[in-house]
C-alpha cells in the first residue's frame, strides 16, 4: 500500500519537473548529492511524456500499510503520466544516476532511504524558496566535492600500488638473484658429483684416451651410461663401458656397481671373456632388479692389439687410416640378463693413425633408428679421425645430435694410436 505524501499539480516543462522534484527532495531531507542524481534521472524519464505534450505529476509516497510516521518510513518518489496508459519501458530507465523501477499504473519510482527523525520541515512556499539557482550550486558543490573525493582516493590508491609495484619488482630481484645464486651452486656441485664419478685422466705412452658423457636430463648429473679405464699391471689397459637401465642417479647407482665390479675382476686377473658372465653373478645378490648391457676393451699400447668382449651393449667401430671403417660384432648378453656373458672374444690389431670409437646406444638412437644412427656415425667418426682426441668424441656427438627424436644418456670413447 502507497500513501501520497506530497504531490505536485501537473507538470508540463522540464523546468517545472526540476523545480518540483528538489522541493520534494528537500522536504524529504536528501542529500544534495542524492538530489542531484533524482532531479537528473526523473528529468530523464519524464521528458519523453512532455515532448509529446502529455503531462506528469510527481509525488512523495511512503510505501507499507499501517505506517503513520514519516520518521523512519520507506518512501518513494513517483512520476506517472497524466491522462495516458503509456506505461514507463525498462529502457527508459536503464542508465539512469539513480536507478529506477516500473510500477504497475505505468509509473517510474525511485526508492529512496528513511528520512532521520525530526526532519519534517514543511517546504516554504515558492515566494521564501531559496533560489534555484543557490540550491542548484549545492548540488553541484556536492558533486563536485564527490568527485574530488574519488579522486584523492584514486590518488592515493595508485601511489599505493606504485608502492607496492615497487616491492614486488625489489623483491623479483632478490628472487632472480636468490635463483641464479642456487643455480650456480647446484651447477657446481653436479660437476663435481659427475667429476667424483669419473675416473682419473689415463696418459699411456703410445695411446691416446678422449670420453664425451651427457645426460638424458640436463637436471641431472649422470645417467646410466658410465665408463671406466685404467691400466693394468702388465701395462695393457682396459676400458669398461656400461649402459645401465633407466635414467637419473638410480640408474647411475647400478652403473657405478657395474664398473667397480669389472675392476675387481679385471684387477684379480679374469679374463675378458669371463668378466660379464662373473659380474652378473655377484650383482645378482646385490640388485636383482639390475640390467646392463657392457662392453670391455683390453689394449696393448705397444703391439696395438685390442681384446673386446660383449654382453648386448653396441658394438665397438673402428676406422682405419685409410678411411675404411668397420663394427666389431661380438656376441654376448649382458648384466642381469639370462644367460650372461660374452659368448666370445674378438681380438684386433690397431695401427697408427687407427681409431677405435666405443659409446652407448644414446649416440646412434637419438632418431629412433639404430641402423641409420650407425650409418651416420661411421660417416662422422671417417670426417674427424685426424682431429685431436680430445675434440673427437665431442664432435662426434654433435654430429648425431642434430635432430633428437629421443633423448637419452650419451657416451662416446675414442682410442687412438698416434699416427700422422
Amino acid at each position: 500500500m502507497k500513501q501520497p505524501i506530497q504531490e505536485s499539480g501537473q507538470l508540463t516543462t522540464v523546468g517545472g519537473v526540476r523545480r518540483a522534484v528538489r522541493r520534494l527532495a528537500r522536504t524529504h531531507g536528501l542529500p544534495a548529492e542524492l538530489r542531484a542524481r533524482l532531479v537528473v534521472s526523473v528529468t530523464a524519464v519524464a521528458r519523453d511524456a512532455l515532448a509529446e505534450g502529455r503531462g506528469v505529476r510527481v509525488s512523495l509516497v511512503r510505501e507499507g500499510a499501517g505506517e503513520t510516521s514519516e520518521s523512519g518510513a520507506t518512501l518513494a518518489c513517483v512520476l506517472a503520466p497524466v491522462g495516458t496508459a503509456c506505461r514507463t519501458g525498462r529502457r527508459e530507465l536503464d542508465g539512469l544516476p539513480l536507478p529506477a523501477t516500473a510500477g504497475a499504473d505505468g509509473a517510474a519510482e525511485w526508492h529512496l532511504p528513511p528520512r532521520a527523525s525530526g526532519n519534517g520541515a514543511v517546504p516554504p512556499p515558492d515566494g521564501g524558496a531559496a533560489p534555484e539557482c543557490e540550491v542548484v550550486h549545492e548540488e553541484l558543490r556536492a558533486v563536485l566535492d564527490r568527485c574530488d573525493a574519488v579522486e584523492a582516493e584514486h590518488r592515493l590508491l595508485k601511489a599505493e600500488l606504485a608502492e607496492t609495484n615497487s616491492g614486488v619488482l625489489a623483491l623479483y630481484v632478490q628472487l632472480e638473484e636468490r635463483d641464479e645464486q642456487l643455480r650456480r651452486a647446484h651447477g657446481q656441485m653436479l660437476r663435481e658429483l659427475e667429476d667424483a664419478l669419473r675416473p682419473a685422466p689415463l696418459s699411456v705412452p703410445g695411446l691416446e684416451l678422449a670420453v664425451h658423457y651427457a645426460p638424458a636430463d640436463t637436471d641431472a648429473p649422470t645417467g646410466g651410461d658410465l665408463y671406466d679405464w685404467f691400466r693394468l699391471p702388465d701395462g695393457t689397459v682396459h676400458i669398461t663401458v656400461v649402459d645401465a637401465l633407466g635414467h637419473g642417479v638410480r640408474s647411475t647407482g647400478a652403473a657405478l656397481n657395474v664398473t667397480q665390479t669389472v675392476r675387481t675382476l679385471a684387477l684379480e686377473g679374469h679374463s675378458p671373456g669371463t668378466i660379464v658372465e662373473r659380474a652378473s653373478e655377484i650383482l645378482a645378490s646385490i640388485d636383482a632388479q639390475l640390467l646392463a648391457t657392457v662392453l670391455l676393451a683390453r689394449v696393448d699400447p705397444d703391439r696395438g692389439e685390442v681384446l673386446l668382449a660383449n654382453g648386448s651393449h653396441p658394438p665397438a667401430l673402428v676406422v682405419r687410416e685409410d678411411g675404411n671403417s668397420s663394427y666389431l660384432q661380438v656376441a654376448g648378453r649382458g648384466v642381469g640378463f639370462p644367460l650372461p656373458g660374452s659368448e666370445d672374444v674378438l681380438r684386433i690389431r690397431l695401427a697408427p693413425g687407427d681409431l677405435l670409437v666405443l659409446y652407448t646406444d644414446g649416440l646412434t638412437e637419438s632418431r629412433k633408428d639404430p641402423l641409420e644412427g650407425e650409418a651416420r656415425l661411421v660417416d662422422s667418426a671417417a670426417r674427424h679421425r685426424w682431429r685431436p682426441i680430445e675434440e673427437v668424441p665431442e664432435a662426434i656427438a654433435e654430429d648425431m645430435h642434430t635432430v633428437v627424436l629421443h633423448p637419452d644418456d650419451t657416451l662416446a670413447l675414442a682410442l687412438r694410436l698416434p699416427g700422422r
